[in-house]
């Protein structure tokens, strides 16, 4: 699995690496300050940064997209503090070597050594699989640190997430790649055999995956050229379509914030322009559908609930016919988003409803809807008074469903753009009926 760094340094003496080592293995970093991208939580301010200054860590999943360096910050963590370092994949271990490694950390614990738990892909174990941690969390045994490309708040047990602090890493910027890549010039002895325009596109190529831009490097240093290859020849070569950049080097990020600010102000000339710069030029199809449709539930949303289904169908569409065919419903879904209405409320809700969970996530649920399943929890109260909203009049009871603690918040404000009207008007409606007051029917 490759690493990620930024300072670059061997990862053992020049004489212990063979020669038919892994471009990646080449690379790998010594200390948590070799790693790229992720200075948010390995300097000196960020969490890991301070954990390893205090010279005591705590359990922790690292939450981010392939390729940004999980595997390998929980290695220099290890060693930053002195912890035996196991590893096991939850995609090829089971309950066996769960027992196992927990019996050997609670060995190596008796005679002074604790033990780093690295697990992969954590997010694969199930959720009995996921409970049987906890009391090893939670004695010491093991310091957990797993990790997932998957939310984690979806994913993992509320119990086990309690007890793990979740550290969030992103997706390698164009600097973080360009860094990596001059890294391998440096180990290889020579530039990779590209035009500036053709390096360019190669980065732009790896959406932020490090991993990936690694192996290509290794692929493209494995043979020997003639000429370094222009952007058309990279994606030949590689048999991948690469995106080219004119004469300007106008940037893959440029153009895609380009695209996404004409749809936001509603302009669908200039957003079907920016979206042929990008596709003529060979960029990754399925790249801006998944930006299509990140615009569609961040600048359009409850306004025309439609915008979503058309992405995705337009997503849909491009599998089944391919290009070119396929991208006439690309340009459907680009020229609906930028000429429906606009609102950027559930965006805007969704942030506010995410800081007070941050602030107020021990909480519990009022007891009336509380779950439940079994004689002792009726007993102390769960589920006491719940009313079924489909027995009361008009489908609504009116009841709160807010902790104790916590009056109700309001983070939803839609607009009156589109169909957002439409749901404004009935939550206005519902609004009166819990306070009391006399609604308006014609919601």
């Amino acid at each position: 699995m490759a690493d990620l760094f930024a300072g670059f340094e061997p990862a053992a003496p020049p004489e212990t690496i063979a020669e038919n080592a892994p471009l990646a293995d080449r690379l790998r970093p010594r200390q948590l300050g070799d790693v790229v991208g992720q200075d948010h939580i390995t300097g000196p301010e960020g969490a890991i940064g301070r954990m390893v200054a205090a010279g005591r860590l705590s359990s922790m999943i690292l939450w981010g997209p392939p390729g940004t360096g999980k595997t390998t910050i929980a290695r220099l963590l290890a060693d930053a503090v002195d912890l035996r370092f196991v590893a096991i994949s939850a995609v090829f271990s089971g309950v066996a070597d769960l027992k196992k490694a927990f019996a050997e950390a609670r060995e190596h614990a008796r005679i002074g050594k604790r033990t780093l738990l690295f697990v992969d892909e954590i997010h694969r174990f199930n959720r009995a699989q996921q409970d049987g941690f906890l009391p090893y969390v939670e004695d010491g045994t093991v310091t957990l640190v797993g990790a997932t490309t998957e939310n984690p708040s979806f994913e993992l047990n509320a119990a086990l997430l309690s007890r793990a602090q979740v550290l969030i890493l992103e997706r390698l910027g164009r600097a973080a790649l360009e860094q990596l890549l001059e890294r391998a010039d440096a180990v290889m002895d020579r530039p990779l055999p590209l035009t500036p325009p053709a390096r360019d596109a190669l980065i732009a190529s790896a959406d932020g995956d490090g991993r990936f831009l690694l192996n290509q490097a290794e692929t493209l240093f494995s043979v020997d050229l003639a000429e370094p290859l222009d952007p058309a020849g990279l994606s030949a070569f590689l048999q991948r379509r690469v995106a080219v950049y004119d004469k300007d080097r106008e940037g893959h990020y440029n153009l895609i914030s380009a695209l996404h600010k004409s749809i936001r102000g509603s302009d669908p000339q200039a957003a079907l322009y920016y979206l042929a710069r990008m596709l003529t030029a060979g960029e990754e199809p399925l790249y801006l559908l998944r930006r299509l449709t990140r615009a569609a539930v961040e600048d359009i949303g409850l306004a025309d609930p439609q915008a979503l289904v058309q992405c995705i169908a337009a997503k849909d569409t491009y599998d089944f016919l391919g290009s070119p065919e396929g991208e006439l419903a690309i340009a459907q879904a680009c020229v609906y988003l930028a000429t429906a209405p606009k609102s950027n409320a559930v965006y805007a809700a969704q942030n506010a409803a995410w800081r007070s969970a941050k602030e107020t996530g021990s909480l519990m649920p009022p007891a009336n809807i509380r779950n439940a399943p079994t004689k002792l929890m009726r007993d102390i109260g769960y589920g006491k008074g719940y009313e079924y909203d489909h027995d009361q009049a008009d489908g609504f009871s009116g009841a709160n469903y807010w902790p104790d603690e916590l009056p109700p918040q309001r983070f939803y404000e839609p607009t009156d753009r589109g169909y957002e009207k439409r749901v404004s008007e009935r939550l206005a409606w519902w609004d009166a009926r819990r306070g009391g007051g006399e609604p308006d029917d014609s919601a």
